[in-house]
């Protein structure tokens, strides 16, 4: 079998609108899917931090979070609904969050979807104890806990066509603690949201962080990491430098939740 091409990942520098980077996804998606045929699509890893946005999964209805959309907007957060597995979430500055577009089908046999859930798992348990000393406890449930009611990460992905889509979550820093504080996320009520900032006492770097997983990710994937050259990236790179120049126009968000 002749071997896989690299795993191509980009960094974003500022942070994100959820909507938009929703937007981009579907678009490498669809780029991904046009090109498979000819077997010259590219799997790429995005790294990034959102602007604060509670997100919802496809286990809810409108009806569901229509009380929350209203109540959690008010205190200067975006709300979006998607298609991913899991349920009401956080995303903001201070936490990572890392977007696998992979061909699932590309390795022999193909990678089933419980299989990739797994190594994603441990990518980030591995990059939590190598890197910054943080042990994990094993869970029920679906991320990394530090304890039996403290969840560092979170995993939500979407695969249709054996592309993925979505992926994964980590809080880096204290900031996005106190937006977690006010819901119940990942549907858990008994769990809250930790960081490696605290778990570690000392001060980290998101974009560390980000690089740091990358390593990991090629560890536990098996996977050759390659930085993304965007000028030469075709329609995928100009999919990624759209929204580098939109976003960069964007006034600032709040630092904390409105009372």
């Amino acid at each position: 079998m002749a071997a896989l091409p690299p795993v191509l990942y980009h960094y974003f520098s500022t942070p994100l609108p959820y909507a938009r980077t929703l937007a981009l996804q579907e678009k490498l998606h669809q780029i991904q899917l046009s090109l498979r045929r000819s077997s010259s699509h590219q799997d790429i890893l995005l790294l990034l931090q959102h602007r604060p946005v509670y997100t919802s999964g496809r286990r809810q209805t409108q009806d569901d979070v229509k009380d929350e959309r209203s109540r959690l907007t008010k205190i200067g957060a975006d709300f979006v609904t998607t298609a991913r597995g899991g349920q009401l979430t956080y995303h903001g500055p201070g936490q990572i969050v890392g977007y696998p577009l992979l061909d699932l089908a590309r390795t022999s046999p193909p990678t089933g979807i419980r299989d990739y859930i797994c190594k994603m798992q441990k990518m980030m348990q591995l990059h939590l104890m190598g890197a910054h000393g943080i042990p994990h406890v094993p869970s029920d449930n679906t991320g990394v806990f530090l304890d039996p009611v403290t969840k560092i990460a979170s995993i939500g992905v979407q695969v249709r066509h054996r592309l993925t889509t979505h992926g994964f979550a980590m809080n880096v820093t204290k900031e996005p603690l106190e937006w977690f504080n006010r819901v119940v996320a990942c549907g858990l009520a008994d769990v809250k949201a930790g960081c490696i900032e605290l778990a570690s006492g000392k001060q980290v770097d998101v974009e560390d962080v980000a690089y740091g997983l990358v390593d990991a990710f090629g560890q536990v994937y098996e996977r050759r990491m390659e930085k993304l050259r965007v000028e030469n990236a075709g329609e995928a790179g100009e999919a990624i430098l759209a929204l580098e120049e939109e976003v960069s126009t964007v006034g600032a968000w709040q630092n904390a939740p409105s009372p």
